[in-house]
This record gives structure tokens, sequence and C-alpha cells, in this order.
């Protein structure tokens, strides 16, 4: 998509009456104040911009101060550097653009900044490890950095995208956004019923069903009753054979001979009898 901008040159705030048309006839609004009136104002009252573009090789007759820059930035009003004005130009030039910078980077603290070109022909561009490097010999942190050249200037045109589409806190209807929500229901409904205990139901005959581990127990209980049932005949078996044992080495046997006369030869008790 190509968005429209505008770079306004503003001197006196008192002549701003043409800033709301061109507002919604560009996409983004962009001031260049020239003196420290215009500078304030665009930093505090004037809301149709969303760009504070200074021309910094330009020296001017007045201190970059945090508070008026911050509040720029708390309204969502960002400062935009353009490193191709350091690259072309005079000396003079380029240390107003040094000191310019070094200023509005201590004023803001390195936030709210968007890092642009404004080149006016391929040779002055420069990769973006480059511009950080620059960046850093000036005084802005390597994050900042990164920020200035992703994260603000996407901010910038979304909110921009936002002001367009948008009406009193509405801003787009999309289809296909029902889907979404009921499969959002669909998950808080699950997520909530996931951790919780289920009602115990009853059965058609009116008795509560079992759960799991009730049933799993039952099962254990009667395993263990059929062992022991199992056990029990053979214990009384072992009982009565102990029993007999016992009973046929207590009974006298009919052999009334003594060791001694058994094993006498049959001479010696004849001669014993006669």
């Amino acid at each position: 998509t190509l968005l429209r901008r505008i770079t306004l040159s503003l001197s006196d705030p008192a002549q701003n009456h043409r800033l709301p048309a061109l507002a919604a006839a560009y996409d983004i609004l962009a001031l260049r104040p020239t003196t420290e009136k215009a500078f304030l104002a665009a930093c505090n009252s004037i809301t149709e911009h969303s760009l504070i573009s200074l021309d910094l090789t330009q020296h001017y007759p007045f201190h970059w101060k945090p508070k008026p820059c911050m509040t720029a930035v708390n309204r969502g009003i960002r400062f935009e550097i353009c490193y191709a004005q350091a690259t072309a130009g005079t000396s003079e030039s380029r240390r107003n653009f040094v000191g310019n910078v070094v200023g509005i980077v201590r004023a803001t603290k390195g936030r709210g900044l968007v890092v642009s070109s404004e080149a006016r022909g391929v040779l002055a561009c420069r990769a973006p490890a480059d511009v950080l490097n620059l960046l850093g010999v000036w005084g802005l942190g390597r994050e900042r950095g990164v920020e200035g050249m992703g994260v603000n200037p996407r901010g910038v045109v979304v909110n921009e995208g936002i002001k367009r589409s948008g009406f009193r806190g509405v801003i787009d209807v999309i289809e296909g956004s029902e889907r979404v929500v009921e499969k959002e229901v669909e998950k808080e409904v699950h997520k909530k019923g996931k951790g919780k205990r289920k009602a115990e139901q009853e059965s058609v005959d009116g008795t509560p069903q079992i759960s799991k581990r009730q049933a799993k127990r039952m099962r254990l209980e009667a395993l263990k009753a059929a062992k022991e049932s199992s056990q029990k005949p053979d214990s009384t078996q072992d009982s009565s054979s102990k029993e007999a044992v016992t009973t046929s080495g207590d009974t006298p046997s009919n052999n009334t001979s003594t060791p001694d006369e058994s094993g006498m030869p049959s001479t010696i008790k004849a001669k014993a009898n006669g």
C-alpha cells in the first residue's frame, strides 16, 4: 500500500486553520516548525499531525528541553531524524545536524524517534547497520536505534490507518470474526471443565454409578478373597495328613520281638527254649 504524506513548514501556530483539511486529504501529516513558539505548539497543543520533522541542518535559537519533547512523545507524536542531511551539504550544516541530534536524543532519552533517509538520490541511502553505527556515535543506543528504524515507524503507519478507518471507537468489521469468537468460547468452556470433578450420575435403576477407582478397588478385593478361599482347602488337607502321620507313629507294632531276639540265630533260640 502507498501512503500519501505531506510535510508542512510552520512558523506561526496561529495560522493552522488548514491543518484539519490537510490531515483529511493525506495519510500522514508532518510538521516542520521553524520557531520556538511553533515547536512548543507542535509538542503541546496541535493534534492533527503525527510527526515532527525538523531541518536539523539549521541553527535554532532555542534549546531542546526535555519537558515539551517528552510531552509530545507521551501524546504519540514522533520526532523524525533524516540522516541524509548529515551526508550532504557543507561542514557547517553537518555540524548543526550533529548538535541538534545530540540535543534531541538527550531531551527524549532516545524515545519516540523515527529514523528515515530523506535522500534525494540512491547514493545518499545507507544500510541499516551503518545508520545504527552513526546514531551510536551521536549518543543513541542500539536498542533505541532499532526501535527508531522498525517499531516506531510501523506504529505511526498503524495509528494513522486506525484514524482513517475508525469511527467513535469502531475500527473495522472483519468477516469471519464470529467463528473466531465461537472457537474462543469453546476453548474457555473446555478449560473451565477440564480441572473440575464430574458430578455423579445415576443409572436408570436409581443406583449411583461407580467410578473407575471404586471399580478397581472392588476388583482387587474380589481377587484377594478368591485367593484366600483357594488357600483354605490346601491348609485343611495338610493338617489332616499331619494328624495321620502322628497317629501312625504313636500306635505300637504287633511284632513283640526285641531287637536282641530278632538278631539271634535259630539254634541259639532252640537251646534257650530247650
